[in-house]
């Protein structure tokens, strides 16, 4: 009689790889925002490259629909993301999480470390470019804007640059931490879109900035979606 021999451990692991990747599936995921890149871009770019399906709930400004839906979102704002019915609020908790169960966060404890701080050394750059936004869409006097411009918002960009570039010269990925694309990199390159959109990013001025730009967007998983998503100022 012939003997059959078998390696249980394998089976077991694959059984597991297999069951996994069937409860990340079954999940019904469900992305809550307004019809703009903003806060939500870089989690429906996880989404994308993680290749999980979701719904991408998008609100028009200025839709009545949002004053009855804020009442029941967990902090009365947006994004939200349902997991399963399950709801998570603000958009970095979103991400985080996304990033984490996707493979997006970094491949160690220390490079999870440094996608955190390069993304809370954006956050920190934008409190400085949102005064120059509002001052913008308050109409506020020639005068006014470029103060803030000359001494709020442009030292913060050219210190926000500097980070960015001296992080790219040492990496010989070309991505922000590590040899693959987290989070940070989406977050980094979605910001950039938008500082060119409003004058505040010039291609040719940041080739380091550019590179990585470019590369974020010809990700296989994400070139499709980049190209057809609606085109937004922020």
């Amino acid at each position: 009689m012939e003997k059959i021999f078998h390696k249980p451990r394998m089976l077991k692991i694959k059984r597991r790889s297999c069951l996994n990747l069937q409860k990340i599936w079954m999940v019904n995921y469900k992305l809550t925002y307004f019809d703009t890149r903003g806060l939500a871009e870089a989690s429906r770019q996880v989404f994308h490259l993680a290749g999980v399906k979701f719904e991408d709930v998008r609100i028009p400004f200025g839709d009545p629909s949002w004053e009855k839906l804020k009442k029941k979102t967990p902090f009365g704002q947006i994004p939200v993301l349902s997991v399963d019915g399950f709801e998570i609020p603000q958009s970095m908790a979103i991400l985080r999480y996304l990033s984490r169960k996707f493979g997006f966060a970094g491949k160690t404890p220390e490079e999870e470390a440094w996608v955190d701080a390069i993304v809370d050394q954006f956050k920190d750059y934008i409190v400085s470019f949102r005064q120059l936004i509002v001052a913008v869409r308050e109409k506020k006097s020639v005068d006014e804007i470029e103060k803030i411009r000359k001494e709020i918002s442009d030292p913060a960009k050219e210190s926000y640059f500097k980070i960015l570039n001296g992080i790219l010269t040492k990496s010989k990925s070309g991505f922000l931490v590590g040899d693959s694309v987290t989070f940070a990199d989406l977050v980094v390159a979605d910001n950039l879109v938008t500082l060119e959109k409003n004058g505040e990013f010039n291609r040719s001025e940041q080739p380091k900035l550019t590179a990585l730009l470019e590369k974020v967007h010809n990700l296989p998983k994400l070139k499709k979606y980049i190209g057809s998503r609606p085109d937004t100022q922020f």
